[in-house]
């Protein structure tokens, strides 16, 4: 569990999404605390990707707000998003780092284009963020040359680099062989103890009942249910939580 304050890093107000009649998210609404790590759990489908992704505005929301630091991000212009937006890293799925660069120079890139950083505090920052998630000696490959939980844990080196105060993880496990999940995940539970405010989709139950100050159940474009890790997992209120919560644990 990790260490929370008062203050509201990002507040979502009745937030909706639609792709033409698909209507994925009915109506979100949350608040994240500074130092707070919220994992977002549900079946397949339930838009928990989507949600994240709107809190960045990598997708626009259809209706509602996305407050980040008290600034409703929907009514900013796009380098006032920009700006917001390098306080916010996020990881993906699939590690998202450019094939044609090194492992360095994709650490790099942003901190020297959006900070302005010269080229000598850039690899300085992202040097030691390699030795963090211990891939240092990964420096001067190609990301091609990396095992899929190597991959993974230079893309957070990346977003680290940025110095976000939000990270954003989108199942970051789930395309990995299960011996490379710890690895990432141990780096991920490393800045969840040293206070990093947190929103984490995922499938990794065991992750959320370890390291999750609340646990947010979203299905059918709600979020249905949440409370933290050992009432949602031993005693989850709503049926649809608990026949979610029955199956994995069957599973």
């Amino acid at each position: 569990m990790t260490k929370t304050d008062d203050k509201v890093m990002i507040q979502v107000k009745d937030l909706k999404k639609s792709f033409g009649d698909n209507e994925v998210l009915k109506g979100i609404d949350g608040t994240v605390k500074s130092g707070q790590v919220i994992c977002v759990i549900g079946p397949s489908g339930s838009g928990k990707s989507t949600f994240l992704r709107c809190l960045n505005l990598l997708e626009n929301p259809t209706s509602g707000e996305v407050l980040f630091d008290g600034k409703d991000m929907t009514k900013l212009t796009h380098s006032e998003i920009a700006g917001l937006g390098a306080r916010m890293g996020m990881v993906f799925q699939n590690f998202n780092l450019f094939p044609n660069m090194t492992v360095l120079e994709n650490l790099k890139l942003s901190p020297k284009k959006v900070k302005h950083l010269s080229d000598e505090d850039a690899t300085k920052i992202s040097l030691d963020l390699l030795d963090r998630v211990g891939l240092k000696n990964k420096a001067d490959v190609y990301p091609s040359s990396l095992s899929g939980g190597q991959a993974q844990r230079v893309a957070m080196a990346r977003a680290l680099a940025m110095n976000p105060e939000v990270m954003l993880f989108d199942e970051p496990t789930s395309a990995l062989d299960p011996e490379m999940v710890g690895e990432v995940l141990s780096v991920m539970q490393e800045l969840a103890n040293e206070g990093m405010t947190m929103v984490v989709v995922t499938h990794e139950m065991g992750f959320a009942k370890k390291v999750a100050d609340q646990v947010w159940f979203m299905a059918d474009g709600y979020i249905q249910e949440k409370s933290d890790p050992e009432t949602m997992f031993e005693n989850p209120q709503t049926e649809r939580a608990q026949d979610f919560i029955n199956k994995i644990i069957t599973d």
